[in-house]
């Protein structure tokens, strides 16, 4: 398995798995994601090239974007706040693969994407809700910045996001 570059042929099967994704976060009370995020930005980053998948057995088993900068940066305490970061956005497995350890895999290959761009770190923002994404996080070594960086979704909705990383230099 390799994390490779999407391509615009990627899509349809991309939103179609990542439509598994938000419905098994909803059933399991963790409902922040919906019809718009994050397929609505999946052309985009593809565009951008900066959209990455995992294939499993032919078919698209995770995602993520790689992104160089991110709205809530300013917001966290970041080890080194003006090292070169790549922040991991919209990362997500298939319900068909959970509990494979292919959460890992594509958190390792934004690691060494973002090595590769000469980056000394690598991070990302969760929702305080999502406690199963935070323990990936922690058990591929990354660690909570301080802070909170709360992101108004709508008039009645925002999102509070703690920030974490990974340090990718010596």
């Amino acid at each position: 398995m390799e994390v490779r570059l999407a391509v615009p042929a990627d899509l349809p099967q991309l939103k179609a798995v990542y439509q598994k994704i938000i419905r098994h976060m909803d059933e399991n009370g963790v409902p922040i994601w919906d019809e718009v995020y994050p397929c609505a930005l999946f052309a985009a980053d593809v565009e951008a090239r900066r959209l990455y998948i995992l294939e499993k057995d032919g078919r698209i088993a995770g995602a993520f974007a790689l992104c160089d900068s991110s709205a809530g940066a300013g917001c966290v305490e970041w080890k080194e706040p003006q090292a070169k970061a790549f922040y991991i956005d919209r990362l997500g497995v298939s319900v068909e693969h959970r509990r494979e350890g292919l959460g890992s895999v594509l958190l390792h290959g934004a690691a060494e994407l973002a090595r590769a761009k000469g980056a000394c770190w690598l991070r990302l923002f969760v929702v305080d809700i999502n406690r199963p994404a935070m323990e990936l996080y922690v058990k591929n070594g990354f660690q909570r910045a301080g802070g909170v960086y709360e992101e108004k979704i709508a008039e009645d909705m925002v999102l509070r996001e703690f920030g974490f990383e990974l340090g990718l230099c010596p």
